[in-house]
């Protein structure tokens, strides 16, 4: 017979095999100048490993949750490398994505992926993160949640395609510098990204 703590972690399981994303309210963090444009240009951004690395500020000693916010970053920075590993090759598979968001933030890049394979196009650049923040995290829930805001520079990377040989201009009215936030959750002691949305009118 299931206990009710067995039932609760197949539950969670249930729920975590249901989930795995970068859900971006409609438009992805990379899709920004298909959104504004209506081009083919609906996954951009990339970074190398190293250009992903969020500026995070060493950890406070004298706040408490201080080493599980930067778990959080970790993971979000993680997640971040892995999904531009994903952008620089148009396909998810060799990443580690699924480590580090659940299946709903994972959507809409992967509709992006599905995009930028039928366009012909890849990453090429990187995308900058700045004065990324843990702005609130509350440990005490059943399950652990935290927010996060992040600056995005998106100045530097290029949406290439390898069909015409080009590199797809960016459009004269896209922000370069942009807020964006970002949802996480613990789950069975993994921190996990479960939404990531861009701002893409309010300037950083």
């Amino acid at each position: 017979m299931m206990t009710p703590t067995s039932k609760a972690k197949n539950n969670r399981l249930r729920s975590r095999n249901r989930l795995i994303g970068t859900a971006l309210a409609g438009c992805s963090v990379f899709a920004l100048n298909a959104c504004s444009s209506g081009g083919d240009e609906n996954s951009k951004a990339a970074s190398t490993p190293s250009s992903t690395q969020s500026s995070v500020a060493p950890s406070n000693t004298a706040d408490p949750d201080a080493a599980a916010k930067q778990k959080v970053l970790e993971t979000y920075d993680l997640m971040w490398t892995e999904q531009m590993k994903a952008y620089r090759k148009a396909d998810e598979k060799g990443t580690g994505l699924q480590k580090y968001a659940t299946l709903d933030a994972l959507g809409q890049t992967r509709n992006d992926l599905a995009r930028m394979r039928e366009a012909g196009t890849v990453v090429r650049g990187d995308v900058k993160h700045s004065k990324t923040e843990v702005e609130s995290i509350d440990l005490s829930a059943k399950t652990p949640k935290a927010s996060l805001k992040d600056c995005m520079d998106i100045s530097g990377w290029q949406t290439y395609n390898t069909k015409t040989k080009q590199v797809q201009p960016m459009p004269t009215n896209q922000k370069t510098r942009y807020w964006a936030t970002a949802k996480a959750e613990r789950w069975d002691g993994q921190w996990l990204i479960t939404s990531l949305t861009p701002h893409g009118d309010d300037e950083c």
